[in-house]
């Protein structure tokens, strides 16, 4: 199991996902009550499914290190008392953690049996970790990324709330960095495509919250960057440290800063096992000759389909295409759209059919006589450009723009017939 510390939560979240949904639609008869026997595994029934497990996670969740002490027949450390037994199948000891729990760091040194494979083949090091100030932390963060700039490099940051990613990326685009905030409330398929320009080069800075993380991996990142590192909670605790600190170790040059007024427990223990880990490859790289490289990753594709996507298209089987619905909540129509930085930015297509584009500049507003002046090969020229127009008006979402356009070229096929 891949990513086991947030994977293994997730197979008991899907049932009772699945179980609210289906409560609420039996409950105002919008399903009969045997909808709820179609259902995922609960967490129960999938460990007893499974006979044997490898969790695999550079940051191991407690349910899997406390699953692996039970089943070796070693003592549960303090620190895991409070998580379910037979790997979130069974209940705890304690309902919330122990006063005298050990961080994840001490507990991975005492558990047994736990394979670490922490010596990479492309004797790439962890990042750098630099500890600084609160005080004009922004203005610091603005020369590091700057710096990172001029290389032709990316940088990461993450902070605390919504509405400080906006302010942090709006500031920095004011400073003339291409920047864009990156968190929960913007739709799935804009933050791929936020995730992609930020690989090729349309912007050089993404400000995050916690979805800077698991999964991410940016070779051309070498600049992260945490804003009140020494928060405790969720969003600082060590596990949470460690994944962000790790967003750097893809590039030679990875470094972390730390912006913080003190040093909290976890904090503590994410940067010495950083600092730990970047030892003994350092001694693995030296003894074996190892010069560290960047990884070299393919850019992805921002092709046709990806375009269809973000335009609020997909594809089906069969080649035709149908609308797919945006997310609601909150719309990203303030300084990203204004400074051309949100979804449908890089569209290749852009302008090319654009009707203000034509060379007759004939619109839906036009007498309905103006056609009949024209030749038949100005006509069909003209026709043509208003289809790829209304075309386009149609991938934007522009659907009142569409259909002027539609009957515009309705008029004039009336004319050619």
């Amino acid at each position: 199991m891949d990513e086991s510390h947030v994977s293994l939560p997730q197979v008991g979240g899907m049932y009772h996902g699945d179980k609210s949904r289906k409560d609420s639609l039996i409950e105002h008869g919008f399903r009969l009550p045997t909808a709820a026997d179609n259902r995922p595994l609960k967490l129960p029934e999938f460990q007893q499914l499974v006979p044997q497990m490898v969790y695999v996670s550079a940051t191991p969740g407690e349910r899997e290190l406390r699953h692996l002490c039970e089943i070796t027949g070693q003592a549960v450390p303090n620190g895991l008392l409070h998580s379910p037994s037979g790997g979130g199948a069974g209940t705890p000891d304690l309902a919330k953690k122990h006063p005298e729990a050990e961080s994840m760091y001490d507990m991975l040194q005492s558990i047994q049996g736990i394979a670490k494979m922490e010596l990479r083949p492309t004797g790439l090091l962890d990042p750098e970790i630099e500890v600084r100030p609160t005080s004009g932390q922004v203005n610091d963060l603005l020369t590091e990324i700057n710096a990172r700039i001029e290389k032709g490099e990316r940088s990461l940051v993450t902070v605390m709330t919504i509405k400080f990613a906006e302010e942090v990326a709006a500031y920095l685009n004011r400073m003339g960095v291409k920047a864009h905030h990156l968190h929960s409330e913007i739709d799935t398929i804009e933050r791929t495509e936020i995730i992609n320009a930020l690989r090729h080069g349309h912007i050089d800075v993404i400000v995050g919250i916690n979805l800077l993380r698991e999964g991410l991996d940016i070779p051309e990142v070498s600049l992260v960057a945490i804003f009140d590192a020494d928060r405790q909670g969720f969003l600082r605790n060590e596990r949470s440290l460690l994944q962000t600190i790790g967003r750097a170790a893809r590039n030679e040059n990875g470094k972390v800063l730390l912006y913080a007024d003190g040093f909290s427990p976890a904090m503590e223990a994410a940067v010495r096992q950083t600092l730990e880990r970047r030892q003994r490859q350092h001694a693995n790289n030296e003894r074996l000759g190892i010069v560290p490289k960047t990884i070299v990753k393919a850019l992805p594709v921002m092709g046709e389909s990806e375009d269809a996507l973000v335009s609020g298209t997909t594809t089906s089987g069969d080649g035709s295409r149908r609308l797919i619905a945006r997310k609601g909540g909150r719309r990203d129509g303030d300084w990203a759209q204004r400074l051309n930085l949100g979804a449908g930015s890089w569209q290749s297509s852009s302008a090319k059919n654009s009707i203000e584009n034509s060379n007759s500049q004939l619109t839906y507003d036009e007498p309905d006589d103006v056609g009949e002046h024209m030749s038949p090969e100005d006509r069909s020229a003209l026709m043509e450009e208003l289809r790829e127009a209304m075309n386009q008006a149609a991938k934007d979402l522009d659907f009142e723009q569409a259909a002027r356009l539609r009957d515009r070229l309705h008029e004039l096929e009336r004319w050619n017939d």
